[in-house]
């Protein structure tokens, strides 16, 4: 709620006749990320988008995201020219994008305020759960690297780059999280400092991670390497596989999987449903995009049967 405050997310007002205030919901979350000393209690208020209609409460809603290849090119180029590499996440990201149409709330549970309970919340910023938050915030993150003078690249809407003489700054966005490139460190602490004055930041130093991949480097030799060895230790203690033994292959010859395999009882595909298929195949599929291209053709085989799968195409997974 302070971040709200602080923000001037929203003003009381009496509903307007013909409009319809939308439903929200508290969120609470366990961070356990290794940067954290202690586990930390979020709490995090987001409103149920599903009563939001198109052409009324939203029209775009596409955002970008930068790219696992512009990251990993990023990177090489970091290595190669012992580029400084920094990190940056930005709080409560969503809350700092424009809204462009009037969208009412009700007043968050706990939180309303006495003697005004009849009130309702106008948003006059973005706010989480809006299915057009994403986008309102990359365009207010956009407009103030364009207005800084940053050139966005042709072919990845989240890498941006300035060049200083001889020197030069290369920043990509995901989301809320942003890794900065440069040889001068005091370029580097001007954009942060620049960041830091228009959006709430929290500086993480040097990168030590992205996106569930470790980084670690050594700076002498000029070499960057990328470990998603906590992620798939998480992956396999999520899906109750950590005592499982390695293999070779990603797709033993014995598995040979059909579409006549999948259930055709009710009763089957009843008890398959309790089985975390997709959610364990959409954790492959993230693994081979970013550091295991050597899965896909074992990631393509078992996502064909994303929708009705048997045990035999469960037993694949694992």
């Amino acid at each position: 709620m302070n971040s709200l405050q602080k923000n001037h997310t929203y003003d009381l007002v009496q509903l307007p006749e013909g409009s319809k205030a939308l439903k929200n919901k508290w969120v609470f979350r366990l961070k356990t990320q290794e940067y954290y000393s202690q586990p930390k209690y979020k709490a995090r208020l987001v409103v149920k988008s599903f009563g939001q209609k198109k052409g009324i409460d939203f029209e775009e809603i596409f955002s970008p995201v930068v790219k696992m290849s512009s990251i990993r090119v990023a990177l090489g180029i970091a290595a190669f020219l012992d580029l400084e590499i920094e990190q940056l996440a930005v709080k409560t990201a969503f809350l700092h994008g424009d809204l462009e149409e009037k969208i009412y709330m009700e007043q968050p549970e706990g939180f309303k305020v006495k003697g005004k309970e009849n009130l309702v919340c106008k948003l006059k910023k973005s706010f989480y759960g809006l299915k057009q938050a994403p986008r309102q915030w990359y365009k207010k993150f956009d407009s103030f690297m364009i207005k800084n003078e940053y050139k966005r690249t042709t072919s990845d809407h989240c890498v941006y780059i300035k060049r200083f003489g001889e020197n030069f700054i290369i920043l990509l966005i995901y989301v809320d999280d942003i890794i900065i490139l440069g040889k001068d460190m005091s370029m580097i602490d001007r954009l942060k400092k620049d960041l830091s004055e228009s959006f709430a930041m929290k500086d993480m130093g040097p990168a030590k991670q992205i996106l569930g991949m470790q980084i670690s480097r050594d700076i002498r030799k000029r070499k960057i390497w990328l470990s998603q060895e906590k992620y798939i230790e998480n992956v396999l203690d999520r899906f109750s596989m950590g005592n499982t033994k390695p293999v070779d292959s990603p797709l033993a010859g014995h598995f040979k999987l059909c579409s006549y395999q999948s259930p055709s009882s009710d009763e089957e595909k009843e008890k398959m449903q309790k089985v975390p298929n997709a959610s364990a195949v959409g954790s492959l599929m993230y693994a081979m995009v970013c550091m295991m291209p050597d899965i896909a053709y074992a990631v393509d085989v078992t996502s064909r049967f994303f929708t009705n799968p048997s045990k035999e195409h469960w037993a694949t997974v694992k």
